[in-house]
């Protein structure tokens, strides 16, 4: 558990600094290149979601975090045993959502610095990455390394008493039926 608290930690640290760096180094809407055509350094004040989408609706962002940061980290906790990419899944997401809560309670706006310039996407921040990425890893985890998820409850044959063995194609009546006389 010190783990995942450590991953959360270092997530809300590195994406608070930079933030920091971006809004210290640079004025409103600077944009320094440091790839030509492909990223830059693009200092926004979000006020919405991606591409400033729902910008008037600070409070429902509030809200849907704070449900979040109380819901992610009891599942942290209650599934603590599950292999490491779950742990670490979660704790990049809680880490993401604490840096951009942070911004919003006390900014009233999240700062966004970090864009791609090839494409048209949204200005963003360590905390929408390390939400990405976890969000990523944990559907990794979930389709093709969590063998219970998606598991098939039906295909299971029933528990038969001891020393007997469940009868092939039991429950299957066929229509040439050997045994009736």
């Amino acid at each position: 558990m010190l783990l995942w608290i450590l991953i959360i930690a270092a997530s809300v640290l590195v994406d608070q600094i930079t933030k920091l760096l971006a809004a210290g180094n640079m004025a409103l809407y600077d944009s320094v290149t440091v790839i030509p055509h492909v990223f830059s350094f693009t200092y926004i004040h979000n006020y919405g979601a991606a591409w400033g989408l729902f910008s008037e609706h600070r409070w429902v962002f509030l809200i849907l975090t704070g449900i979040a940061l109380i819901v992610l980290p009891i599942l942290l906790y209650r599934y603590r045993h599950l292999p490491f990419l779950f742990g670490f899944s979660l704790s990049l997401i809680i880490g993401g959502a604490i840096g951009n809560m942070i911004d919003r309670l006390f900014r009233g706006y999240v700062i966004d610095f970090l864009e791609f310039t090839f494409i048209d996407f949204p200005v963003f921040n360590v905390a929408d990455i390390c939400v990405t990425v976890g969000t990523i890893l944990m559907f990794i985890y979930i389709v093709f390394l969590d063998k219970t998820f998606f598991a098939d409850k039906k295909s299971k044959p029933a528990p038969q008493p001891e020393g007997e063995e469940a009868e092939p194609n039991a429950g299957d009546h066929e229509k040439n039926d050997t045994h009736s006389t």
